[in-house]
């Protein structure tokens, strides 16, 4: 089983271009990592930032699978106007209830079968934090508020639980979404704790906090920024398998996003 985490930066080129056509430039990234299952962070669904596309369903068709889901953190863009999802609000968007209004958060695609899917809200941090962004070629500060987060989990049809996040870039506050997200894993429907699987952008560059007492690190990469990489904010975590007991597949830049992808092969 060949798994991937990548947080996509919603298919932004890198460096920036804007003559770059992010569809095909997606669609060719996923060819090549060919993953049978891929965890995806700051996603899009009909965002005009993006060209007005399903990001996942686009991952999907590229993979030829219809399993998919996709979690809105928030609705619109964050890059404008945006609110939070409200009960009205599709929390889990899947093949079989699009179309969805346009958002922004997480999502999986899965070539294996999932046999059920499962959210875990996360709120957001009360404050922000001064963050730097390519605008123009040129890196610039903003002051950048936190938003809601989730958790996506998806059981599938071999036996693993396999979940997907994205936590806050907010220091220690990001600390607590992950240990509220360790405590769900072992509440849902798997009986086997070995086959339970953790991915995502952590936003910690400290491994040996991420992993805490019971978990273990399976893939040791620098993953940040994408054209120099200098930490590790992405990982996946298990209770039980050990790093050596899977493959890790090293990633390099190809021209998307400002994180690497993250790779593992394993049994």
């Amino acid at each position: 089983m060949r798994l991937t985490s990548w947080n996509l930066l919603h298919g932004l080129a890198m460096p920036p271009d804007k003559d770059v056509d992010a569809l095909a430039l997606l669609a060719s990234e996923i060819a090549l990592l060919a993953p049978d299952l891929i965890g995806l962070q700051e996603v899009d669904i009909h965002l005009e930032r993006s060209g007005n596309f399903n990001q996942v369903a686009t991952v999907a068709s590229v993979l030829q699978t219809e399993h998919w889901a996709f979690a809105p953190s928030l609705m619109g863009s964050p890059d404008e106007d945006w609110r939070k999802t409200e009960d009205s609000d599709q929390r889990l968007v899947t093949a079989n209830n699009a179309p969805h209004a346009a958002g922004y958060g997480i999502g999986i695609v899965s070539k294996i079968p999932v046999l059920s899917w499962h959210r875990l809200e996360l709120k957001g941090s009360p404050v922000g934090m001064p963050m730097t962004w390519p605008v123009d070629g040129k890196m610039k500060r903003f002051y950048v508020r936190d938003h809601p987060r989730s958790a996506l989990g998806a059981v599938l049809e071999n036996g693993w639980l396999v979940i997907n996040t994205h936590l806050s870039f907010v220091p220690i506050f990001n600390l607590f979404q992950l240990v509220k997200v360790k405590k769900w894993a072992n509440k849902l429907p798997i009986k086997d704790k070995k086959k339970i699987l953790i991915m995502g952008d952590l936003n910690v560059p400290f491994g040996f906090i991420v992993r805490g007492i019971n978990w273990n690190s399976l893939a040791s990469q620098k993953t940040f920024p994408s054209w120099m990489p200098k930490v590790q904010i992405d990982y996946f975590l298990s209770q039980k398998v050990a790093s050596e007991d899977v493959v890790h597949i090293e990633s390099t830049h190809k021209g998307m996003s400002d994180h690497l992808p993250l790779t593992i092969e394993i049994d």
